[in-house]
């Protein structure tokens, strides 16, 4: 590995879902504004859009914890592969239900029921459905009748839903009008992937600049400013200038590993 080679404590640039490893790049600190505004002023449903890597799944579990933390019943998962039966299962266990073997019927009463318990609580009840552009039509279905059970004024209930924003034509009619705010979030500009690989470094313990400038700057440019690449890239770098025994990494490196350490185009 190359932490020793850098003066690293741990793998900097590891693609996760874990919020401790969150960079609040001006796009995602616009987005989690707007996800706490659906929720503080108790708007129905939001759309988070973004291409693929550009930190939406993380996002979702960011905002997550930060309700879990206030006091909030929250339910955070992908809805890639599910079934309707899976979709409400997974709401109620996320709820602290125990839905067992039971049938469609019974779990909507379920999941219903305990809305209803947060509402009266004076809580609001947060779901967040990632993948929601791969979801099926069936699914759709249910996630449409969650959104209109309850149409009052005093409804506390806020859903959004994630996927990439060419395909969140797939949600259908409905659930597009039903939308009350879009959430874009875009891809890096220079002085964010600068900052990123900066602040990422030092929390792994590195106390010296490792990239130069044109090194960061090539990097960008081969990423397209989209994290997840930004991040591939960096680590595919790291581990290159380690086995080259280098002080610091040029942007000749970043270069060569872009075409020899096997990134795809998505």
């Amino acid at each position: 590995m190359y932490q020793s080679h850098w003066g690293l404590r741990n793998t900097p640039f590891r693609n996760r879902l874990d919020p401790e490893f969150f960079f609040e790049s001006p796009t995602h600190e616009e987005g989690l504004a707007r996800l706490h505004f659906l929720v503080e002023q108790q708007r129905r449903l939001g759309l988070l859009m973004g291409g693929t890597g550009t930190g939406k799944s993380l996002l979702l579990e960011v905002f997550a914890a930060q309700m879990r933390q206030q006091g909030f019943p929250v339910a955070n998962f992908s809805l890639l592969g599910m079934d309707p039966a899976e979709l409400l299962r997974e709401t109620a266990v996320q709820f602290g239900l125990n839905p067992g073997s039971r049938g469609l019927p019974e779990l909507w009463r379920m999941v219903l029921d305990r809305i209803r318990e947060h509402r009266y609580q004076q809580l609001a009840t947060v779901v967040l459905l990632d993948d929601a552009d791969r979801a099926s039509p069936l699914v759709l279905i249910q996630i449409v009748r969650l959104a209109q059970h309850d149409l009052t004024p005093d409804s506390r209930l806020t859903l959004v839903l994630a996927g990439r924003q060419e395909r969140m034509s797939r949600l259908g009619e409905t659930l597009l009008e039903l939308s009350e705010l879009r959430i874009d979030l875009q891809d890096w500009q220079p002085d964010d992937t600068e900052t990123y690989i900066a602040h990422t470094l030092a929390r792994a313990g590195c106390r010296q600049p490792v990239f130069e400038e044109p090194a960061i700057l090539r990097l960008h440019e081969l990423a397209h400013g989209i994290p997840r690449r930004i991040n591939q890239l960096a680590d595919l770098a790291l581990a290159a200038g380690a086995g080259q025994d280098l002080e610091r990494i040029d942007a000749d490196t970043v270069e060569s590993v872009y075409h020899e350490l096997g990134v795809i185009e998505v």
